[in-house]
C-alpha cells in the first residue's frame, strides 16, 4: 500500500501495540518494562507527511516489569504516580526519510516536565482488514535521559542508568 493511500484519522489498536522501555541496572541485567494501558491517535498525511501527527496518553499506573515490587517502586518513587498519573506524547513534526521510515517529533511529559523527543519510525505493514479497515504496524526507538524528566530517586543514585531506551512496536486502525 502506498504512503500516499494511508491518508487519514487513525486509532491505536492497544490489542497489538506495545509502549515499552529499556533501562540498565548496574547490579544486573537490562530491566525491560512496558506499560498495560494506554491511548492514542494519529493523522497521517501520506501525501505530505510533514502534516501528520500523534496523540499518545499513557496511564503512569500501568507500567510493569513483572517485578511487583519494582513497579511499586517506579510509580512511586520514580515516577510519582499520585501526582503525575499520565504520561503524554503530542507530535510537534513529522518527517518522512524513505519510503518506510520516518521521524516524528513532539513533546513528552513525565511527571509535569515535558521535553523534545524524536522517534525514529519504520513501517512494518499496512493492509486491509477483514472489515475492510486499513491497518498500519510501525516500529519505533529513542533513547532518552530519565534525569532530564527528573525520574530518579536518591535511594538507587548509581544502581539504575540514566538512559532509558523507548521501544514502540504500533498498530493503528482507519475505519472504513
Amino acid at each position: 500500500m502506498t504512503t500516499a493511500a494511508l491518508t487519514g484519522d487513525y486509532t491505536l489498536d492497544i490489542a497489538h501495540t506495545r509502549i515499552g522501555f529499556v533501562a540498565r541496572h548496574t547490579i544486573g541485567p537490562k530491566v525491560r518494562g512496558q506499560f498495560e494501558e494506554f491511548e492514542g491517535g494519529a493523522h497521517l498525511d501520506g501525501d505530505d507527511p510533514s502534516k501528520s501527527n500523534v496523540t499518545l496518553t499513557i496511564q503512569t499506573g500501568s507500567i510493569q516489569t513483572r517485578n511487583p515490587q519494582r513497579d511499586d517502586m517506579l510509580r512511586g518513587r520514580f515516577l510519582k504516580l499520585h501526582d503525575y498519573p499520565i504520561i503524554t506524547f503530542v507530535s510537534t513534526g513529522a518527517r518522512q526519510v524513505d519510503e518506510t521510515t520516518f521521524e516524528l517529533t513532539g513533546d513528552l511529559t513525565i511527571r509535569g516536565v515535558t521535553n523534545p523527543v524524536t522517534v525514529a519510525f519504520t513501517r512494518i505493514g499496512a493492509e486491509h482488514d477483514p472489515q475492510g479497515d486499513v491497518r498500519v504496524h510501525f516500529r519505533g526507538s529513542a533513547t532518552i535521559n530519565r534525569k532530564d524528566w527528573g525520574v530518579g530517586w536518591a535511594g538507587a543514585a548509581g544502581l539504575v542508568g540514566k538512559e532509558v531506551a523507548l521501544e514502540l512496536d504500533v498498530a493503528a486502525i482507519r475505519r472504513i
